[in-house]
This record gives structure tokens, C-alpha cells and sequence, in this order.
């Protein structure tokens, strides 16, 4: 972010059918409520226009909401506004204590929150169609993957207890599976085609599965959630933002943990690097051999698989850094 000095910060706190907005300009504070809809988008822009608060030096700071907010990022990134949208913890995380809530005096805490930190704030910038075309269709194939394991759930556990009856109850379910894994494949398809309508795209998922044990899913998510890899300035940021970097845990002489990741990661990515660390190590000798050293070391094997999930990480920026495929190193 540039680090210049803004005059006017503003908070917004969006909601499905409005959003609130705080003005703080010096020790004033002004608020306002609008509509959720181009409409109300507009007189937004409107309302700064004629209270001569001008876009070039304001900060506008939002919660992210997914797509309760896509009508008014789409109006500030078409005005050029300089905003930033940020996870609701981080917010709630540094405010501290409060006492009460309501839309409004969360809006004002917002502009406070961004008043207080706007030289360490990233401004937004906006993902490319071909990217939030594809995140669209992601979203569909992990709900129909998940409902065919919510249906498949049942049937196989009672087959364990009621062999007869669990013959009965897939037989019943034939043709919703069929069904399912005919949308799964259509939609994997219409992934692949716009992976390669688009070059860039193309190119990058083409690096990114280089790596042994990065499919092209686990690519297209990484790709995705860093916005084509710009997002993080090195490995160790991302291998933190995909919850595989340990933590100490220790405080004076009474408290002395194991090293655990946090929680608070992108569980999605995670999910994908699990599978992709499992796969890495059946294929990859390097990695292979890693893991066997470690295991008769007597390590951990959770904890090994994590170093594995760590290391595609680290080869995955490597690739796209150097823009040059990964190649296995010949023993």
C-alpha cells in the first residue's frame, strides 16, 4: 500500500439487504445507512461527491462477506477507489474489548481500525473474470463432491452391520450417483476449458502440478486464493496462510507445549496439501526417502507429513518465481 496520508477514512459494515457506513474526518464522525444495490451503491458515491470528500485521498475498509459485497467492490474498483477488505477476526482481533454491537457502531469501528492501521493495510485489488469464473465453479464441484459422500455415508456403514439391506439401499442410490458423478465430470470439464482459454492461467497451473503431488484442483486453488501468486512475498508467508508452519507454544518456565499449527488458516488449502504431501510421498524418491528417514529417526508422522505439505509449498513458489517447470532430481 502506498503510504500516503489520508484525510478521510471510512468503515463499512455490509449486510445482505444494507450496508452502513462511518466518515471520520479528524475527530468527526458522521454515519450513514444505504441500500445493498447498485442504487445505494451509487448514492454512496454520490453522498462523497457532495460532501466534497474525495476518493484520491480516502481510505474506504470493509469486512469480507463474500458476495454481499461484490455489487459495491465492483462501483470502487470501477471509481478507482483507493479500499481495502479485510477478514472480520482481524478486525474484531485488534479492536480489543467491546462492549455492545449494532451496524452502525460496527461501521465506525471499522474506520477506526482503518484511521489506526492504514500504513500496514493492503489496498484490494480485484481477481481477474477468468479466476472468479473458475472459484465459482470450484465451489460447485466441492458441494456435489461433499453431497455424494453425505449420500454414500450411510449405505456403506450399513452394509458393515446388514450386508443385505446395505445392498439395498446403494441399489436405491445407483442412480443419484450416476447423476452426481455425471455433474462432477461436467463441470471438471468446463474447469479444463477455461484453464485453457486463458494463457496465463494455463501457463501457471501448468508450473504449479509440475510439482509431484499437485493436482490440478489443489493448482487451480492455490492460484485462486493468491490471486495468480501476488498476494505473498515469499514461501514462508503462504506455508503460514495454508496452516502448515508450527507455532512455539512456551511462557517462562511452567507452560512448554509441542509446536502446533494454528487454526486460523485457510482449511482448504490445508485440506488439498494433505493430500497432496500423501500423494508426494508415494511417488516422489526424494521426498520418499525423507519421509522413511524421519519415520525410523522415530518422528512423528503427522508431524513429517506437515514437513512434507511445508516443502510443496516452498517448491510451488519456486516454480512460479522462476517461471520454469520442477524437475526431479536423479539419484
Amino acid at each position: 500500500m502506498n503510504k500516503q496520508d489520508f484525510k478521510f477514512f471510512i468503515g463499512i459494515d455490509l449486510s445482505k439487504r444494507f450496508f452502513d457506513v462511518a466518515i471520520i474526518d479528524n475527530d468527526r464522525t458522521t454515519s450513514y445507512v444505504f441500500e445493498n444495490t447498485r442504487k445505494g451503491a451509487n448514492a454512496f458515491i454520490r453522498l462523497l461527491k457532495n460532501q466534497k470528500i474525495p476518493l484520491s485521498n480516502t481510505l474506504i475498509c470493509m469486512e469480507h462477506t463474500g458476495v454481499y459485497g461484490k455489487i459495491l467492490i465492483t462501483k470502487l474498483v470501477e471509481k478507482q477507489a483507493s479500499f481495502c477488505v479485510e477478514m472480520p477476526i482481524q478486525i474484531t482481533k485488534s479492536i480489543g474489548v467491546v462492549r455492545g454491537k449494532s451496524d452502525r457502531v460496527d461501521a465506525k469501528r471499522i474506520a477506526i481500525y482503518a484511521s489506526k492501521n492504514h500504513k500496514e493495510l493492503e489496498l484490494y485489488r480485484p481477481m481477474p473474470e477468468i479466476l472468479e469464473k473458475v472459484k465459482i465453479l470450484l465451489k460447485i464441484r466441492r458441494k456435489l463432491v461433499n453431497t455424494r459422500a453425505d449420500v454414500n455415508k450411510y449405505p456403506n456403514e450399513l452394509e458393515l452391520f446388514s450386508p443385505e439391506l446395505g445392498k439395498l439401499a446403494k441399489r436405491n442410490l445407483k442412480k443419484i450417483n450416476k447423476n452426481l458423478n455425471d455433474e462432477i465430470n461436467r463441470i471438471e470439464a468446463e474447469i479444463k476449458k477455461l484453464v485453457l482459454s486463458d494463457d496465463k492461467l494455463n501457463k501457471t497451473v501448468g508450473l504449479v502440478t509440475s510439482v509431484t503431488g499437485i493436482g490440478q484442483i489443489t493448482a487451480l486453488h492455490f492460484t485462486i486464493f493468491t490471486n495468480f501468486f501476488t498476494r505473498y512475498d515469499n514461501p514462508k508467508q503462504l506455508a503460514c496462510y495454508s496452516g502448515v508452519v508450527p507455532f512455539e507454544y512456551t511462557s517462562g518456565e511452567s507452560i512448554h507445549r509441542k509446536s502446533r499449527v494454528h487454526p486460523m488458516a485457510n482449511r482448504t488449502l490445508k485440506k488439498h496439501l494433505h493430500m497432496s504431501a500423501l500423494a508426494a510421498i508415494n511417488h516422489d524418491p526424494d521426498i520418499r526417502t525423507y519421509f522413511l528417514r524421519k519415520v525410523e529417526e522415530g518422528k512423528n508422522k503427522m508431524l513429517i507429513v506437515n514437513n512434507v505439505r511445508n516443502k510443496l509449498v516452498h517448491r510451488i513458489c519456486a516454480v512460479v518465481k522462476r517461471q520454469k517447470p520442477y524437475v526431479k532430481t536423479i539419484s
